[in-house]
């Protein structure tokens, strides 16, 4: 049993071993490869850029100044297969930080070698051939373990006994004294040249100016005769327009005036037209309707003069003809209530008393709800006093009653009801 392995391009995969003994072994860059259990092994190498800071502190150059470089490398593995061997041999399960310490190492001391053989001013001033002469010195040695150097920069230069200061100040000291003998010796060739492009240019400026006069000499008198001709020719020109203006305007009046007699004959003839209208106009809307209205008028007269007379003898036959009726039924009506009247006056005579006290009888009722209607309309009645006197009250009301009713009608209750009582 086994197990496929597989890898990216960025690092390399090792598969040593194997069965009955081998000792083979087969590298994988960006692949797969095939491992068996217990009698192989697969290891891993990274190939992927390693960034190195070598420093070098406090060392001497060739004058015996001390100073303190640092760079910036940037190494890798190299993917040759023979030189990949050779890394595999040296750096086969070491740590990526393991194996920059070592090449680390391996620069800083190269970087010091070449310190010791350098002044201070080629360090300082050709940064880029001290790198260079780093790396070809120390390719070699790294070349030899499957390293590669990329690249390699010089990050700072300095020193701790300011001579880099002093050899700056001395420098633009004497950069300042060249650029101002430089600025002096610039203005002066400046000066110098601008007189003589100035002297050049007013020389040129005259000489200009006096071929402009020529030329604008010769310009105007030729211009001038050119005017003369061209001003008689104008006045030639507009006297012979003025009089052809002249003779069409004369033209142009005479027909105005034929136009505005024409224009006057046909204005007569349309007011003409015009008057002829307005009196048909006026007998149209005036007169006609004018005898139209009288027509009209006239006939309504003397249709409301017959219905007025006609009216009239229909009113006075109609107030005839009520006022017969009505007193045919008032004297009917007399006729009737006086032997109404008359039967009974004769009922009264005959019965005398009684009938009388009929009538009053029948008038009781009427008489006592007229004085309670306005006890219908009392919610509550209220007796003052301390005793219950509702009896007592009622009885004096009653016996009120037949006075009363004798004062309006002359009958004496009391005889009336005596006499009821004998004839039961």
């Amino acid at each position: 049993m086994g197990n496929c392995h597989t890898v990216g391009p960025n690092e390399a995969l090792v598969v040593s071993g194997g069965c009955c003994g081998a000792d083979s072994k087969k590298m994988v860059i960006g692949g797969w490869a095939w491992a068996w259990c217990l009698v192989t092994d697969v290891q891993r190498l990274s190939l992927e850029v390693m960034t190195l800071n070598p420093k070098c502190e406090s060392v001497e150059t060739k004058e015996g100044v001390p100073l303190t470089v640092t760079g910036v490398a940037q190494v890798k593995v190299m993917t040759d297969q023979q030189l990949l061997a050779t890394a595999l041999e040296q750096f086969l399960g070491k740590s990526v930080h393991h194996i920059g310490q070592v090449i680390l190492q391996t620069m800083e001391g190269h970087l010091r070698a070449i310190l010791g053989t350098l002044t201070v001013e080629q360090i300082y001033q050709d940064r880029d051939q001290f790198a260079r002469l780093v790396r070809e010195v120390a390719s070699p040695d790294v070349g030899r373990m499957g390293i590669e150097i990329l690249s390699f920069t010089i990050k700072d230069v300095f020193d701790n006994v300011d001579y880099l200061a002093s050899l700056g100040r001395a420098q633009t000291a004497a950069v300042k004294r060249d650029a101002d003998i430089g600025v002096a010796e610039a203005n002066r060739d400046a000066g110098i040249r601008e007189a003589e492009c100035e002297k050049l240019r007013m020389d040129t400026k005259y000489q200009c100016d006096t071929q402009i006069a020529d030329h604008s000499r010769e310009y105007q008198m030729k211009k001038a005769g050119f005017d003369m001709e061209i001003n008689a020719k104008k006045a030639e020109s507009e006297l012979a327009y003025e009089l052809e203006a002249a003779r069409v305007q004369q033209q142009i009046r005479n027909e105005e005036i034929e136009i505005d007699i024409v224009e006057r004959r046909k204005q007569i003839a349309v007011e003409e037209k015009e008057i002829l209208r307005r009196d048909k106009e006026l007998i149209a809307t005036v007169k006609r309707p004018a005898e139209a209205e009288a027509y009209r008028v006239e006939t309504i007269a003397q249709g409301k003069r017959t219905e007025t007379v006609e009216s009239a003898r229909a009113g006075a036959e109609r107030i005839r003809l009520v006022g017969g009726a009505e007193a045919s039924a008032i004297e009917a009506i007399g006729k009737a209530e006086a032997e109404r009247m008359r039967q009974k006056a004769a009922a009264y005579k005959q019965y005398g008393n009684a009938a009388i006290t009929a009538l009053v009888l029948e008038a009781l009722p009427k008489i006592a709800a007229e004085v309670a209607a306005p006890l219908a309309k009392t919610d509550e009645m209220i007796l003052l006093g301390g005793d219950d006197r509702t009896t007592s009250e009622v009885t004096r009301l009653l016996g009120q009653l037949p006075p009363a009713v004798q004062a309006l009608t002359g009958v004496d209750l009391s005889q009336v009801f005596k006499q009821v009582s004998g004839a039961k």
